[in-house]
């Protein structure tokens, strides 16, 4: 086996595996939000998994600094939520989920996704 043909196959091989860690093995960033939480809309959402408590009120806060025409808006399709995000203000979206469980939400393209995930 020549040179290049190493080379290739070991580019090859790092690539699989970086794809694999990429979409199976990457962690989400997960936080516990008691009242609120604060999530920052940039190129996605951050953090994108937040623990929320069940039957007590939550604020989400969502502040957008990206300009992106996708991101303008945050749908949280199992609570019938749709609120516009202006550039640089923050928008409060209260939540009170009553059952345990993992909720998306998305912005209005369903491109970008983060969860609530809710637990007693």
């Amino acid at each position: 086996m020549t040179a290049d043909k190493i080379f290739v196959s070991l580019g090859g091989l790092f690539t699989m595996g970086f794809i694999a860690w990429f979409f199976l093995f990457k962690n989400e960033e997960e936080i516990r939000a008691e009242n609120s939480i604060d999530i920052t809309v940039d190129g996605g959402y951050s953090p994108e998994a937040v623990f929320v408590p069940r039957g007590k009120t939550t604020k989400l806060n969502f502040f957008r600094k990206d300009s992106t025409d996708c991101l303008d808006e945050v749908v949280l399709g199992d609570f019938k939520i749709r609120r516009k995000l202006p550039l640089n203000q923050k928008v409060t979206v209260e939540i009170t989920p009553q059952k345990t469980g993992e909720y998306d939400y998305s912005c209005a393209m369903n491109m970008y996704h983060g969860k609530i995930i809710v637990r007693d």
